[in-house]
């Protein structure tokens, strides 16, 4: 199903050119299922839209909002947890898996909301919390009272005793959220229980069938609810390993000993075990996709090595999750990056998946700063050409297809526990909340999130013009969005052969190509400078002259321009999707000059 072949052309037409041939695409009779030719768009709910004027996002207000995502051309949307909680990591400490948070609304108003996206169409994914639960979670509860059958469900052991008598943790095992020991003391039951996050968020124990066949219980009553996928939070803490062995130091500069980088996560990170259980769930989701006659979709979350990752792909003959999510756009680059290093990121992932396996893009979640402040603003194009013109799916973070930035938060505004945990002094270097502002709809009171007078984090100052209804009116981000996610259906996209060249140290282009379709050339200036490209030394077989397809906001161009393709004027962090299909007789010839 899916080919990968690698040649490289060096001095094409007198000229240094890097060419390499990535993909080879689909016959005519490949039809993709939804979650490969869909967008995916993750809705940070309490972030998305408020209707009952409590400053949280909830369901009624995206509902209210649900056209919105056909006008962008949405296939999937997935919502970030829903499920009953204390909300002290905002839904990732679950207490009930069966039953929303009224912060949201009932699940009279959940069930409308799906109503509403499938009648237009759109798939709706949950966003389940596989690894913890919260610690008022009833399991936990009755696990601390040793009640059977829940003794065993969470990760309990037996202090060490010191020389003196005092205890201490059984190893040496952090915390993710720089908590210092990953082992909170119980006194009723007279154990530590393991929390690789908050001491909140108690491990659930794999090792205990219990909890295994728990887990699938809640995955079919959901599925029964009918809901489309799931996307699986910090998968690849599932499993530790059972002896306890403490974990090396990573010996990375600037970097405390209670700070979680400084080990080396050897021990608590990607078990063999835990691939094992993807297998099981992709095999239960499979089993009831076959009884619906429709495919329910499975990601996970992973921030593992490369290698560690792929196999959350599984193979052909025991598949794991349609894709473990691909994080070097996010990792991997930034504004000191250039053209072989972008094109050395998509090499690497498109190379070490397991033969017919499917590739996801991603430039933008909740737990990283938004890409148009990691990269330059007006680089925001550019990187969302890679994201939804590259063979995969492409997933979008909620506003960044309006290129909303970071919002700066204060220390007493601070709400995301991974920041406040490390203090006043550090915590801008660690905490989530800029990137999960309120999505700005217009320039009213309150960006139009909300008509209370608060809003959970504050909203993006640049709100009175960086709004929906404002980029709406003229070329922005918002319009080249909607441009690539139509563009997205083209066969050309969907089916068709890869190319990737770096034109020069700065410029890198891709091609992608079908049968007997219009040629799509991609080109995107990740430098500072002016540069101007001859894209013919790349591929002699275009022609002379192409048309501009999509065009970023600093690019000098507008859809419908002709170019010539020996001379190509690209600005600084301009991008470009040129087109071999045919130019209107009446289109002029566009120069920088004009």
């Amino acid at each position: 199903m899916l080919k990968i072949i690698i040649f490289v052309t060096l001095f094409v037409a007198n000229t240094f050119v890097s060419s390499e041939y990535l993909f080879k695409g689909f016959d005519d009779k490949f039809k993709p299922d939804w979650w490969q030719s869909e967008i995916i768009y993750q809705i940070y709910v309490r972030s998305f839209k408020d209707s009952d004027g409590d400053g949280v996002g909830d369901f009624n207000g995206i509902t209210e909002k649900v056209d919105y995502f056909k006008s962008i051309n949405v296939g999937a949307v997935w919502l970030s947890p829903i499920f009953q909680s204390p909300q002290d990591d905002f839904g990732y400490d679950v207490s009930n898996f069966k039953m929303v948070d009224p912060l949201f609304g009932t699940m009279a108003d959940f069930d409308r909301l799906r109503d509403a996206f499938h009648d237009r169409g759109i798939k709706v994914i949950l966003d389940f919390v596989p690894n913890h639960t919260s610690d008022e979670h009833p399991w936990f509860i009755k696990s601390v009272q040793r009640k059977e059958p829940y003794t065993n469900y969470y990760v309990w052991k037996d202090p060490i005793i010191n020389e003196d008598g005092t205890r201490s943790p059984p190893n040496n095992w952090l915390g993710v959220f720089n908590t210092g020991t990953a082992w909170e003391w119980n006194e009723k039951r007279q154990q530590y229980y393991f929390h690789a996050f908050q001491k909140k968020q108690p491990d659930l124990n794999y090792r205990c069938p219990m909890v295994v066949e728990e887990i699938k219980n809640i995955i079919l009553f959901w599925l029964g609810r009918g809901i489309d996928g799931f996307r699986f939070d910090a998968v690849n803490y599932l499993y530790e390993r059972e002896d306890l062995a403490d974990e090396g130091k990573s010996y990375k500069v600037g970097i405390l000993d209670t700070d979680y980088d400084s080990l080396v996560h050897n021990h608590t990170l990607d078990q063999p075990e835990t691939y094992e259980m993807v297998r099981v769930w992709r095999e239960l989701l499979d089993d009831y996709s076959s009884s619906e006659k429709k495919t329910n979709f499975f990601m996970v979350e992973c921030y593992s090595p490369m290698n560690n990752t792929m196999l959350y792909y599984g193979n052909k003959t025991s598949p794991g999750a349609h894709f473990p999510f691909n994080f070097l756009l996010i990792n991997s680059i930034d504004q000191q990056s250039d053209a072989y290093d972008v094109r050395d990121l998509i090499k690497t992932w498109m190379l070490s998946m397991p033969e017919n396996m499917w590739p996801n893009w991603v430039i933008g979640n909740h737990d990283n700063s938004r890409v148009a402040s990691r990269m330059d603003p007006l680089l925001l194009d550019g990187m969302h050409m890679l994201q939804m013109l590259l063979p995969g799916t492409a997933i979008t973070y909620y506003a960044d297809e309006l290129g909303v930035q970071d919002t700066y938060v204060r220390w007493n505004q601070t709400l995301d526990p991974a920041g406040r945990n490390v203090g006043v002094l550090r915590y801008t270097k660690f905490s989530r909340d800029p990137a999960r502002s309120p999505f700005p709809w217009d320039d009213s009171e309150n960006a139009g999130f909300t008509n209370g007078t608060q809003t959970w984090l504050p909203i993006n100052p640049e709100y009175w013009r960086e709004n929906l209804v404002q980029l709406s009116k003229f070329k922005s981000h918002l319009r080249t969005y909607r441009q690539l996610s139509r563009l997205r259906r083209i066969p050309s996209i969907l089916k068709g052969d890869l190319h990737i060249f770096v034109l020069s140290q700065w410029v890198l282009g891709f091609s992608r190509s079908f049968y007997d379709h219009p040629t799509f050339f991609v080109v995107i200036n990740f430098g500072s400078e002016l540069e101007r490209i001859n894209i013919r030394a790349a591929r002699p077989t275009l022609p002379e002259i192409l048309k501009v397809k999509v065009s970023s906001i600093n690019s000098g161009y507008v859809t419908g321009n002709l170019v010539n393709a020996e001379e190509l004027i690209l600005r600084p962090k301009a991008a470009m999707v040129l087109s071999t299909a045919k130019p209107n007789e009446d289109v002029m010839m566009f120069s920088e000059n004009q």
